[in-house]
């Protein structure tokens, strides 16, 4: 199986940036990795290798690039206005510096944005703000409102909330949207979300759904048996989930 490893300093983030390439051909995935993970998570859940025979097969190309959750969501000394700008240079570095670096190696290929967790969260939210560039989205045990507490997991933005919180929380600012070129994009987009019968956030994953059935966008929403918040559950799920486009499916815009 092909496997590149990339690293370079990114404008938008001013620091080193790495991420691995696993396969040589197929629907390009952008892997987010959990909270704080590293570009090298996926690979050391298995999770890769659960889906070789299809990157094997020149049907998947993973792009899994690393996270700054650090110095974002999670950076507790920051004011909650600089740790959602922070995630915007993120956001900026993915479609300005990681999908040049797509388009470059595989321009043929359509994108399935994906992640576990956390990076659930970074695969939905970069979908759902740029729909003309992906056409799958995966998301396995995902969190969409970082605005909401639930057990003990808090608002990471201390109650703070202003206009860039609310773009970056698809839960909120789906209902309002009213862009048709943008609703048009999402509803060709194939979304499938995972979530376990025990998990925490199974009331966010629900409550999140019929937003999406309100808005008229199709969507697989799965339980899991048990949490089904670790690595081998994931393992399970990318095999029978993570599966490429079919062949009529439009390329990026």
């Amino acid at each position: 199986m092909n496997r590149e490893y990339h690293k370079w300093w990114s404008p938008r983030l001013q620091r080193q940036m790495e991420l691995i390439v696993h396969g040589h051909a197929g629907d390009r995935v952008l892997v987010f990795p959990t909270r704080g993970g590293r570009f090298y998570e996926y690979e050391n859940l298995g999770i890769a290798n659960s889906v070789r025979p299809r990157i094997e097969a020149g049907e998947l190309q993973l792009y899994c690039v690393d996270s700054i959750d650090q110095e974002s969501f999670y950076c507790w000394w920051a004011h909650p206005a600089g740790r959602i700008q922070r995630h915007l240079q993120y956001e900026q570095y993915i479609m300005e510096e990681v999908f040049p670096l797509m388009d470059l190696k595989n321009p043929a290929g359509r994108t399935i944005s994906h992640g576990c967790s956390l990076g659930a969260f970074h695969a939905t939210n970069i979908a759902f703000r740029h729909p003309q560039r992906f056409q799958k989205l995966v998301a396995f045990s995902g969190r969409y409102d970082l605005t909401a507490s639930v057990e003990c997991f808090h608002d990471l933005f201390d109650g703070f909330y202003n206009d860039d919180i609310y773009f970056n929380t698809p839960s909120h600012f789906l209902p309002g949207l009213n862009c048709a070129r943008r609703i048009h994009f999402l509803r060709q987009m194939e979304m499938v979300f995972t979530i376990g019968e025990e998990d925490p956030f199974r009331e966010n994953n629900e409550s999140f759904s019929q937003i999406l059935w309100d808005k008229g966008l199709w969507h697989d929403f799965r339980y899991w048996h048990g949490r089904a918040h670790r690595g081998r559950y994931w393992r399970q799920m990318a095999p029978e989930l993570l599966a490429p486009l079919p062949r009529n499916k439009r390329a990026s815009a």
